[in-house]
């Protein structure tokens, strides 16, 4: 009952018509920077918090947070329009939300992702009011073992991301681990792959990495087939709303998104952008329609972007409840509320109630603004794709150089952004997936780093992966995962197989 009483009290300073208008302009400019490529969030609330040095606390924390999670579905309009992932969460999306622009279901793809994002939302501010307490008690539960085993399995699920080869899903995989080595080693300072290069010292940017595997080639491509091809975007047939089947299939992927990712937001560190790919491949696994993923199935756009839009609302229950950040933004947020003087944590809500449960509730307004601004700019976005290819894909490949330059304003980043497209070429006409090598990409730093605190809290010993519960669970579930569906397999086809001796 206190916490209904409190979120009344926070609902009434939100709605107020200074606050209002923090959370509208936070929601409106998080979706423009999401749309566009090489900013991100992290960018903008860095660029912003100068200017928020001015305002009452609560209205800069406002719009921070609604930049934050804004951004989180600007991202899919363009992963979903052009193939180029406004901010590393929304990269998933790409490959089926493309997929179905391309046949001409582009506001399907985007109603999904708004309406997916909408209600993943709610279920974490929801979770976020109500159980921040008792889930920050389980996400303790996993230490350095435990973060290493999740992300060791999400890495064995690469390869089934796409469709096609294995062994090709493997060398994408590889190739991600290769670059994400690339840089100074984070304990000993030695350089690692960087051939002598200083420039390389500080690694690979992820969003130039993706924006030159997913937008380049598709640009080069469509480029290359000329005037008057049939394999253009705009050349699909009339775009229509989601259909009572897509309604259907959206439904399971949003509640399972929604579920996925509040529970890996929660966990410090890992962030909204995992939780995407999680939700990609889990859906991939259970689908009985898994001959789609690759060309535009539906479920492959409304898991991923419930996902990441739950795991900006669960990233904020370490943030707020403990004061520790669950992502790279949240760690920003946290900056900015103790440039303000405030603490994160458990006394917050008790010295700081009206604050904290103001930003709650200005959440839950944000949540609703996005959906009202941009559910209705669907078929404006769309008609994006009814440009002539030559203005399109020239204005993409122009957008990209301008994110890519954004992010360090050096000309090493174009660099870095051609050779990468060179090679996302390459590995497209070799049909080698590119999902992988992205996902390979955001993972290896967490590996690595987990890893060795594993083995540095053990002592160079191995043994914590099965004395601890949890890790042992996970162990258990892994072997599951792998084994599981061979025995099935044999399993059915010893069925079949008995059943026509049966016959004969």
């Amino acid at each position: 009952m206190d916490t209904l009483i409190d979120l009344g009290g926070g609902f009434a300073s939100a709605l107020e018509p200074v606050s209002l208008a923090f959370a509208l302009l936070g929601v409106l400019l998080g979706t423009v920077v999401g749309v566009l490529p090489g900013i991100g969030p992290i960018s903008a609330i860095a660029i912003l918090i100068p200017v928020s040095f001015g305002m009452e606390p609560v209205h800069g924390l406002i719009l921070l947070c609604g930049i934050y999670y804004g951004s989180m579905y600007g991202g899919s309009i363009t992963a979903t329009l052009i193939k180029t992932p406004g901010e590393v969460a929304s990269a998933v999306t790409a490959i089926e939300g493309y997929e179905m622009a391309r046949r001409g279901r582009g506001k399907a793809a985007l109603a999904t992702a708004a309406i997916g994002s909408f209600l993943a939302g709610t279920l974490a501010i929801i979770g976020l009011t109500f159980l921040s307490p008792v889930l920050v008690k389980l996400a303790n539960v996993f230490g350095a073992t435990e973060y290493f085993l999740l992300m060791a399995t999400a890495l064995l699920l690469a390869s089934t991301m796409s469709a096609g080869s294995r062994a090709k899903a493997l060398v994408s995989i590889f190739i991600g681990l290769a670059v994400g080595l690339i840089g100074l080693d984070f304990q000993t300072g030695l350089p690692r792959q960087t051939f002598g290069v200083d420039l390389l010292s500080d690694g690979i940017d992820f969003t130039i990495f993706a924006m030159a595997l997913f937008a380049i080639p598709e640009a080069i491509r469509n480029l290359a087939l000329g005037r008057g091809a049939k394999d253009v975007i705009q050349s699909f047939g009339d775009d229509k709303w989601m259909t009572k089947q897509d309604w259907q299939r959206s439904a399971g992927p949003w509640a399972r998104g929604s579920v996925v990712g509040f529970i890996i937001g929660i966990l410090p560190g890992v962030g909204p952008s995992l939780a995407s790919f999680m939700s990609y491949i889990m859906e991939k696994r259970i689908s009985k329609r898994k001959d789609e993923f690759g060309h535009g199935a539906i479920e492959g756009v409304a898991g991923p972007e419930a996902a990441n839009n739950a795991g900006v609302g669960g990233a904020m229950i370490p943030l707020f409840s403990l004061g520790i950040p669950g992502s790279a933004t949240t760690a920003l947020l946290l900056f900015v509320f103790t440039m303000y003087g405030l603490q994160p944590g458990p006394l917050i809500f008790r010295d700081d109630t009206g604050l904290i449960w103001t930003i709650i509730a200005s959440m839950y307004i944000g949540n609703i603004a996005l959906i009202i601004l941009n559910l209705p700019l669907v078929g404006v976005f769309v008609k994006l794709l009814k440009m002539p290819k030559e203005i399109l894909f020239s204005s993409i490949l122009v957008l990209v150089v301008i994110g890519a330059y954004a992010i360090e304003f050096s000309l090493f980043g174009l660099m870095m952004l051609g050779i990468f497209g060179v090679i996302g070429y390459l590995m497209e006409k070799g049909g080698i997936p590119l999902a992988p090598a992205i996902l390979a990409l955001v993972l290896v730093p967490l590996l690595e780093d987990n890893f060795r605190r594993m083995l540095q809290i053990s002592g160079g010993s191995f043994a914590p992966l099965v004395t601890r519960p949890v890790s042992l669970s996970i162990i258990i579930l892994m072997v599951l995962g792998i084994i599981g569906p061979i025995i099935f397999r044999w399993w059915v086809s010893r069925r079949k197989l008995l059943a026509d001796v049966a016959v004969s």
